[in-house]
């Protein structure tokens, strides 16, 4: 089965394993998303969930969040982990934001990845999440499930995967896309156990099966 065979034919099964699969981290407001999702570096989105409402409470808008220190902030967001750094890229983003787009988040990958603290993957994500663009989202499980399923061959660096995916998911499927496989990376294609092959929906699709009859 060729790539974009098997990649049309996931995305198939997938939306019907996971009907109603969207962004796992909650927001409101695009800027809300943006410092949920710098938070959520090597933490999980239901420990993000828990602490932002503390801050949104203190800091209810962009102009008030660019006003506070980033000792402020810091004390707050603290129990997502890597705290000083992230307050401070959460500090530099918001105030870019007030300044320079008028406290709006702006809508094209140029202009989110010059904001403090933004990578490709949140650009992404804010890009398909809030504006309905095509985006593709690859994080850990994204890139995790890919490669097991066989629709990239041994890329590990997301940009290289990303652009990968480019090339076989339909732009309007990849934003949906990238969240069912973090459903399903968590549900059964799991990355601390051997996956759950034998009750998966893509068994006889994907490669990794294919090859060794079994999941790692």
């Amino acid at each position: 089965m060729r790539k974009k065979e098997r990649a049309k034919e996931i995305i198939e099964r997938l939306k019907e394993a996971y009907p109603d699969a969207a962004c796992t981290l909650d927001y409101e407001d695009a800027w809300k998303l943006l410092v949920s999702v710098r938070l959520a570096a090597q933490c999980t989105d239901e420990r993000v969930n828990r602490i932002v409402p503390g801050l949104y409470e203190k800091f209810p808008d962009v102009n008030a969040l660019a006003e506070a220190s980033v000792e402020e902030i810091e004390d707050i967001v603290k129990p997502c982990g890597l705290g000083h750094s992230k307050a401070r890229d959460i500090s530099a983003c918001m105030k870019m934001l007030r300044d320079e787009f008028n406290s709006k988040v702006p809508d094209t990958m140029e202009e989110l990845l010059r904001l403090p603290g933004v990578g490709r993957k949140s650009a992404n994500l804010v890009l398909g999440d809030v504006f309905g663009k095509p985006a593709i989202v690859t994080d850990t499980h994204c890139i995790r499930l890919v490669n097991r399923m066989g629709l990239v061959d041994g890329f590990k660096e997301p940009k290289k995967v990303e652009m990968e995916l480019w090339k076989i998911i339909p732009g309007e499927e990849g934003s949906d896309f990238c969240h069912r496989l973090v459903l399903h990376g968590r549900e059964v294609c799991t990355a601390r156990t051997n996956p759950y092959c034998d009750r998966c929906c893509l068994k006889d699709v994907c490669k990794q099966v294919g090859v060794s009859g079994k999941g790692r």
